[in-house]
């Protein structure tokens, strides 16, 4: 299982390694694709069918079932782990995201998601806010 947050850089031309600890679960063989919340999803190629399964609506006549089915198919790319564990993330993905030189790595139970580390910085304020609101309720 996929668990935590791991901080890393990103070189300019896109090579990042995979914490270590995401290796052994994600395996060599990955799917990057765009994420939700200007995010990157990182999904083993052997789990990407149970993802899609869950996630897309492939055929669907209704357009915000094609535009999910483009928005995950159209973005995905198959990608390898040197031997050093890094893979390069492609140009598309990383202006998506909006990555710089500072990356987090959040593991997600299944994938992980890679976050630029302002996105990450105030997506997590703005989460904390919301669930300490809850807690005050």
């Amino acid at each position: 299982m996929l668990l935590g947050q791991y901080q890393t850089k990103i070189n300019e031309k896109g090579r990042v390694a995979l914490p270590a600890k995401f290796k052994k679960d994600l395996g060599k063989q990955l799917i990057v694709t765009a994420g939700y919340e200007e995010s990157i999803m990182v999904i083993a190629q052997k789990d990407w069918q149970a993802v899609i399964d869950k996630v897309a609506v492939q055929g669907s006549p209704l357009e915000p079932g094609r535009a999910t089915d483009r928005f995950l198919f159209g973005s995905a790319f198959e990608v390898e782990l040197d031997n050093q564990g890094r893979f390069v993330i492609p140009r598309y993905l990383r202006q998506h995201a909006e990555l710089t030189d500072e990356i987090m790595f959040v593991g997600m139970g299944n994938r992980a998601e890679i976050w630029s580390q302002t996105n990450w910085n105030n997506y997590s304020q703005n989460i904390s806010k919301k669930v300490r609101g809850l807690g005050a309720k």
